[in-house]
């Protein structure tokens, strides 16, 4: 980094040599009064125009999101004048106060940098692990004459080579166990062998006196009687001895288990050779050891490939993330996180925030790493990969083939993995709990909307124009209450509010209300719509003299209409409150839409098979019958067609040509499309 330049100003100061113009050789003005502080956006406009990373940092001074640039004006602009079009840009800006700036020479360094930063302050709008604890690793003390392996959770070290991360900490310490009937090493858990480091540290560099010290003072441990330590502690074995073995469990740990077994194959043919069958039979139980582990792992590809693919499920304010290490064609494990972020954030921004974290922290960096979507920073996170593995790594995204089958398994993993830890911890509940906690406040409620009951329209030009009603109880789908209805009063045109008039009308009519089967009076009405319709169902209470609290939610800016405000309600992006109304009306307009096409295809099918001469009652009720649906029916060929019981073939050929011709016709503006 050739040059280093910070940048923190809260909005009410400016540094020297930055504040406008002054005349008079910089005297005060006449006045007395202080020059006013620039603007956000002013002291954006000064910023240089190098690689980079930036800070933005709320009245207090805390950092609330890190993020690096190739050039920093520019993205910073971005920001301020919001042009990114990431959802939770307006809310973050409103809570920035100032920022700090970093100028590095490369978009590499800024990377790096920018990982550095994010691991340094945690910043609340940046991607991180939900549960922020130490994930265990499987460690090697490589600055230690005898190196040892261990379990650990610790923050790294210089040197100590770490692999990991492990998100199942069983599986950490059953694959040490399984190392060590494999290749002999001195676990770092062993009184003996903490004894022996002592003494090496007491002693220096002199080797020989180590190993004579290690010979006469040393009681070999429990390990090495049962093959499973090498004997440092009794000078057993030399640091040169001792440091193969140290390289066969870095690699067997990377996943280059062939190397392994093609050393230890050759070591037991030479043991043969010398006769030494005692010595040959203890490597041969490792390589059976060695060869149960690959029965028990899943090939997935019949190439040595060593690649990571990563897959990811997203909720609202949350995701699951799994990690699946392939090496030589073999799955030899898998990991799962959790994000503090989801459908919040951008896509892209969670793929390469999860990158930066997870590679961070292991040094297991595998040839090519595998996501579901073309990351924007690809060939940059690609450098950065490269220059930590020592080798070519590059980020790919599969869009077919075994690699794209492997990945869609990862996202059902990641799926999954969420669906856990939202059960184990209780957060739907919480968040659950807490959004009809916001509804109540944000909408005036007397109380938390334990019922919601939500109405949507559906129709094309007027024709079977339908109504849904969906009820969600406790913040959940209550579908044994759902409804829906045909809309009578309305023919002939597209009039949403008459529509609504009349299914609120239906609904909310006194018998209506004293029937058991259609639940209790509602706490919160909400219709899908702006002020329009919001004010339609409003007349349509006050007609019926019910007092029922209604708001409207628009689809274009996700914005609450309310009844005692023209202004509407805005809830916070990403907001527990927002995410529960989003879901009601979602579920409305999906209930609508299906009830919608059911009517349009038994009348189309009516109308078509209506149109063909020789098809009666009978063979239409045979025809629906051997089909289904009729999406079935369009998609069949005369062939099929005919092979309906009592079905002529000059008959077939004419369903099938009345199916083409009204395919082929054209359609009124809105058919097949959005309802």
């Amino acid at each position: 980094m050739a040059d280093t330049s910070w940048h923190d100003r809260p909005a009410g100061s400016v540094p020297a040599g930055l504040g406008g113009p002054v005349s008079e050789g910089s005297r005060p003005p006449a006045s007395g009064l202080a020059p006013a502080a620039p603007s956000l956006a002013e002291q954006v406009s000064r910023v240089p125009t190098s690689p980079g990373c930036y800070l933005w940092k709320d009245a207090s001074g805390e950092v609330i999101y890190v993020g690096k640039a190739k050039n920093l004006r520019a993205r910073m602009k971005q920001y301020v004048q919001l042009t990114d079009d990431r959802a939770k840009i307006p809310l973050m800006m409103q809570l920035v106060a100032s920022f700090d700036y970093i100028v590095v020479d490369t978009e590499h360094e800024a990377l790096v940098l920018e990982r550095n930063l994010i691991g340094q302050y945690h910043p609340y709008f940046n991607v991180d692990f939900k549960d922020d604890k130490s994930y265990p690793f499987i460690a090697i003390t490589k600055g230690d004459v005898y190196p040892a392996i261990k379990y650990t959770r610790e923050r790294h070290k210089a040197g100590t080579r770490y692999f990991g991360p492990y998100t199942d900490s069983r599986a950490a310490r059953d694959t040490i166990d399984t190392i060590r009937k494999v290749i002999p090493i001195c676990s770092a858990t062993c009184a003996e062998w903490r004894r022996t480091r002592r003494l090496i540290a007491s002693h220096g560099d002199d080797v020989d006196i180590i190993n004579l010290v290690c010979a006469q003072k040393g009681r070999p441990c429990f390990d090495y009687h049962v093959g499973r330590g090498p004997g440092a502690c009794v000078g057993a074995i030399t640091p040169e001895e001792y440091a193969k073995n140290v390289r066969r469990v870095e690699r067997f740990l990377s996943g280059r288990r062939r190397e392994v077994t093609d050393e230890l194959s050759a070591e037991m043919q030479r043991a043969a050779q010398e006769l030494d069958f005692e010595r040959a039979a203890r490597v041969k139980r490792r390589l059976e050891v060695i060869s149960g582990l690959d029965d028990r792992q899943q090939v997935v590809f019949p190439s040595s490939v060593d690649i990571d693919l990563i897959g990811f499920y997203r909720e609202e304010t949350i995701a699951g993330a799994c990690v699946f290490v392939v090496r030589e064609g073999r799955t030899v494990r898998s990991c799962e996180f959790i994000l503090d972020k989801g459908l919040d954030v951008d896509e892209d921004e969670l793929v390469s925030g999860f990158i930066k974290r997870y590679y961070d922290e292991t040094a297991d960096i595998p040839h090519e790493v595998d996501v579901a979507i073309d990351v924007s920073d690809a060939e940059v996170l690609g450098e950065w990969l490269t220059a930590k593995r020592g080798h070519v790594c590059r980020l790919h995204r599969p869009r077919r083939g075994e690699k794209r089958h492997l990945l869609e398994t990862c996202e059902r993993n990641a799926r999954h993995a969420l669906m856990r830890y939202m059960m184990r911890t209780g957060y739907a509940d919480d968040r659950t709990n807490q959004a009809l906690l916001q509804l109540e406040s944000a909408l005036a409620l007397p109380a938390p909307p334990m019922r919601i009951e939500c109405f949507d329209i559906s129709t094309i030009h007027g024709r079977f124009t339908v109504a849904s009603m969906v009820v969600f109880t406790n913040g959940r789908a209550d579908k044994g209450q759902y409804r829906r209805f045909k809309v009578r009063g309305v023919t002939g045109e597209a009039n949403d509010f008459m529509s609504m008039q009349e299914v609120l009308g239906r609904r909310y009519a006194p018998e209506r209300m004293a029937d058991e089967r259609f639940g209790s009076k509602p706490d919160l009405l909400v219709v899908d719509g702006g002020k329009p319709q919001l004010t339609a169902a409003l007349t349509q209470l006050e007609e019926l003299g019910l007092d029922i609290p209604v708001c409207g939610l628009a689809k274009a800016d996700e914005e609450v209409f309310v009844p005692w405000d023209d202004t509407p309600v805005v809830l916070p992006n990403g907001s527990a409150s927002l995410y529960l109304i989003k879901q009601v009306r979602d579920e409305a307009h999906r209930f609508a839409i299906t009830f919608h096409r059911e009517l349009r295809d038994k009348a189309m099918t009516v109308s078509v098979l209506d149109e063909v001469e020789g098809v009666g009652p009978t063979r239409k009720k045979a025809i629906m019958k051997h089909f289904g649906s009729m999406k079935r029916l369009r998609a069949a060929s005369v062939e099929d067609i005919a092979a309906v019981k009592g079905m002529p073939q000059q008959v077939a050929r004419a369903v099938y040509d009345t199916l083409r011709a009204w395919e082929d016709a054209p359609r009124p503006d809105g058919d097949g499309g959005e309802l």
